[in-house]
């Protein structure tokens, strides 16, 4: 009996950690989310299929890739980055192997359009070389921005300030159907919003029995 309560402790542990292993992983993977509204579905399009993946490349730096899961019309024109917390010392290289993509540091704007309205003020960019829509990050396409990290800043670092909110990611997305483009932020990723839902729901479920 004992030795099956330790196999059954065994075995509890181990699928505990392989159920961990994955949402580790995802960690990185943050969606964006619309700040200027300018028109409801072009909203909804960018919030559902745009998102960045940051991974460490090893060697002080850190990869930021911008990714444009399709199908709707949308092409990523501007990126950005907003560093309060001093994590990148520079941009080290633009990714433009992706076939129809092609980027180049510093964007025009300068600022990402209407991040004013949530005090995002630009670091780093890079705008999409003209045409600026065709060699935008459209469906299934994706671009690299590669960072070198301020002196004793870790990959470590700069997810945690990535999940305060201390270093934003900005998009400024054109190319929608309707002819109008919307400006895109994030820190907070899917792993925190769908904890932040579960424990709504819990808080729900509680209020409803204490009643």
């Amino acid at each position: 009996m004992k030795i099956f309560r330790k196999g059954t402790k065994v075995l509890f542990w181990a699928l505990a950690f392989s159920l961990l292993i994955p949402l580790q992983a995802n960690a990185s993977l943050y969606n964006f989310f619309n700040i200027t509204n300018n028109d409801a579905g072009d909203a909804a399009i960018g919030e559902a299929q745009l998102s960045v993946d940051v991974t460490d490349p090893g060697g002080s730096q850190v990869l930021f890739t911008f990714l444009n899961s399709g199908p709707e019309a949308s092409s990523i024109a501007d990126v950005y980055f907003d560093d309060n917390s001093g994590q990148l010392l520079s941009i080290a290289s633009i990714d433009n192997s992706f076939s129809g993509v092609s980027f180049s540091e510093g964007a025009s704007p300068g600022n990402l359009p209407g991040g004013n309205t949530i005090g995002f003020s630009a670091d780093f960019s890079a705008d999409s070389d003209p045409p600026a829509q065709p060699n935008g990050v459209n469906p299934g396409e994706e671009l690299g921005v590669l960072f070198n990290l301020a002196g004793g800043s870790s990959f470590a670092n700069v997810i945690g300030a990535m999940n305060s909110g201390d270093l934003l990611a900005g998009i400024h997305v054109q190319g929608f159907a309707s002819g109008g483009s919307e400006s895109f932020v994030t820190p907070i990723p899917p792993t925190v919003l769908l904890l932040g839902s579960s424990l709504i729901g819990l808080a729900g479920i509680r209020r409803k029995f204490i009643s």
